[in-house]
């Protein structure tokens, strides 16, 4: 069996991560309105597992794809999977409504979550700038001189 990508096992335990705090702020709510049974804590185990394995199935089919190196593939295989886990949450969310077993709402609202915590991930993410390009010049500055001001503004300042 390969081994895992270690950023695909990092990405999934940062979404289970924040999955586990959105569902039990989503129990806390439930508790709150007075409507918490056992359904719901079940709703919320059936889709919050589901969606963070349906996460861990992306990561690893993109990292498929880019080993693949043909872009034709890569699309389709991306393509179908985003299809088959469309599929695959969708039946979570109907034996969730079908099941007296699961809270529809508790099953539903957690689909949300793996989203939710990526949204959470893009703004945690150092983003590098267009002025934050890395350099390839590492020579140590020795000197500090001061710049030579512009023609402009030696006639503002009054130097000539």
């Amino acid at each position: 069996m390969k081994k895992i990508d270690k950023t695909v096992l990092r990405e999934t335990k940062f979404v289970a991560i924040w999955v586990i705090i959105f569902s039990a702020l989503m129990q806390a709510v439930f508790l709150i309105i007075n409507k918490w049974d056992y359904t719901v804590l079940l709703g919320n185990l059936l889709s919050g597992f589901c969606g963070v394995v349906s996460f861990f199935v992306l990561g690893l089919t993109i990292i498929k794809a880019i080993s693949s190196g043909d872009t034709a593939y890569a699309k389709k295989l991306m393509r179908a999977s985003q299809a088959l886990r469309t599929l695959f949450m969708l039946a979570v969310c109907l034996a969730g409504a079908l099941a007296p077993c699961f809270n529809i709402w508790a099953t539903v609202i957690p689909v949300m979550f793996p989203r939710l915590s990526l949204l959470i991930r893009s703004f945690t993410v150092k983003r590098m700038g267009p002025f934050d390009t890395p350099t390839t010049d590492t020579a140590p500055v020795t000197e500090v001189t001061e710049a030579e001001p512009a023609e402009d503004e030696k006639e503002v300042n009054g130097v000539e």
